[in-house]
């Protein structure tokens, strides 16, 4: 199968090398970083270790996946696999996360961050309430058994085309775990490994980006709590290629 390796990055240059330097060679087809308007080497550093460096203007994580995305398209992939470029994933575990997809039994693998082992202060406090409060609101709403938004995560690439990927920022892992359950993708998780980052974070390392996310991520569960009759149609409808589809 053709592995492609999408990883966003925006001012990464301590990091992107040791990311893609632990990639599994014998997995992927290509290594693509989406240099998402960084101001420092992230660019050279990630074409210096043999990855496809792709531009990406707009700040904005979804911004840079769906670049990605764009990018890819005209290779037609079997699979993708996302992955932050901070060098916080193990990336070097990706074998067992693309696994049950390469075995034919799932369509969607999350890596679990909650169900793994986490260095001390990686994933920090407000990350990891976030997190739960996150999943606890999707299984009362939808039944979703998810314990983690992990950003490394492993996806049939014509299952993904299914899910018409829209948002811009922080709501991308969130919208991607929502429409994967409405749309009965075979979902599960694999428990990964977590360090802490190179760097600080952009988002739950700073205040305004920890309340933007939130705000984000919780706005996004309601909104699809209220479109979620016409999204189940939509998916339904999905195999029929006479019917007209909700735009959502």
């Amino acid at each position: 199968m053709q592995i492609i390796v999408i990883i966003p990055a925006f001012n990464e240059a301590e990091a992107i090398g040791q990311v893609i330097g632990d990639i599994p060679d014998d997995l992927t087809s290509e290594i693509v970083v989406v240099n998402n308007a960084s101001t420092d080497a992230t660019e050279a550093n990630a074409s210096s270790v043999g990855a496809t460096v792709i531009d990406e203007s707009r700040r904005g994580y979804g911004y840079a996946c769906l670049r990605g995305l764009a990018y890819v398209e005209s290779r037609n992939p079997d699979l993708i696999v996302f992955l932050d470029g901070d060098y916080s994933d193990h990336s070097n575990e990706m074998s067992r996360l693309v696994a049950p997809i390469l075995n034919g039994t799932h369509d969607l693998v999350i890596g679990s961050r909650s169900k793994g082992v986490s260095e001390k202060g990686a994933l920090l406090l407000q990350a990891r309430w976030g997190n739960r409060l996150a999943c606890l609101l999707m299984r009362w709403i939808w039944g979703a058994e998810y314990s983690d938004l992990g950003p490394f995560r492993a996806i049939r690439y014509s299952s993904l085309l299914k899910l018409d990927m829209r948002d811009p920022t922080y709501g991308w892992t969130i919208e991607m775990q929502i429409k994967a359950h409405l749309a009965g993708l075979r979902i599960t998780e694999i428990p990964v490994s977590y360090r802490k980052r190179v760097g600080v974070s952009k988002i739950t390392g700073t205040l305004t980006g920890t309340v933007k996310a939130s705000v984000k991520i919780l706005g996004m569960i309601f909104r699809f709590a209220m479109i979620t009759p016409r999204l189940r149609k939509k998916f339904a409808r999905q195999s029929d290629p006479t019917t007209t589809e909700d735009q959502s």
